[in-house]
């Protein structure tokens, strides 16, 4: 299924995804897990603003992000990220409509892209998961996958820190309800498997980044 956004992505990836991949030295492990097919749910940790380009330069696919209101409100940057198919969250309250919009993404078959910790962290490692990521996947019976991005804490522009980017394999969260209790413990195994990942990238960025198999 074709969509304005990926047309919109289609003249991204060459020109604003080439420039990200240069700028933070992007490099990508198992890029060749995730599904190219199907509503899924990509679930990463955050840091900067860089880490949308970048999580988007290291996907096969389209990704529909959610992105905090005010984005959405600033002149001229707001109309640019819906181009790419982003739509608003309310954050600190229950936004009814930004969750219909996460449900339906994935029900339409699409990737829907979560910073899964709800904020970027300033301590330079992931933090806590919000339930948001677990919850459409329960609720959709679609796979999650993890990814962890690592570097962006001290990238800034022009400095060419290097960024890299882990994939996990991709989770369904059979047998646990669809409910509060099943939404949290589907975000511990996320989270848990997020973190491993993240320790891998920071052993590989030590090691100077040679070709590796992260884990599963």
């Amino acid at each position: 299924m074709s969509t304005t956004a990926d047309k919109v992505w289609a003249v991204g990836r060459p020109t604003i995804g080439t420039a990200v991949k240069v700028a933070g030295r992007i490099k990508v492990y198992g890029k060749e897990r995730v599904p190219l097919t199907g509503g899924l749910v990509i679930a990463c940790n955050h840091f900067h603003w860089v880490d949308p380009p970048a999580l988007g330069a290291a996907c096969p696919r389209t990704i529909y992000f959610m992105a905090k209101v005010e984005a959405h409100r600033i002149p001229g940057l707001g109309t640019f990220i819906s181009w790419f198919g982003t739509f608003p969250v309310r954050r600190g309250e229950s936004d009814r409509d930004a969750v219909r919009t996460m449900r339906g993404i994935v029900r339409d078959g699409l990737a829907l892209g979560l910073f899964a910790e709800g904020t970027r962290q300033q301590s330079g490692v992931p933090g806590p998961l919000q339930p948001g990521a677990a919850m459409v996947a329960l609720q959709e019976d679609v796979p999650v996958i993890p990814v962890a991005i690592h570097g962006s804490q001290t990238w800034r522009p022009g400095n060419f820190h290097p960024v890299s980017l882990a994939w996990g394999e991709p989770i369904r969260f059979e047998g646990l309800p669809k409910g509060g209790r099943g939404y949290k413990e589907a975000s511990l195994i996320l989270q848990g498997k997020i973190r491993e990942l993240f320790d891998f990238l920071v052993e590989m960025h030590d090691a100077g980044r040679p070709a590796a198999v992260p884990p599963r």
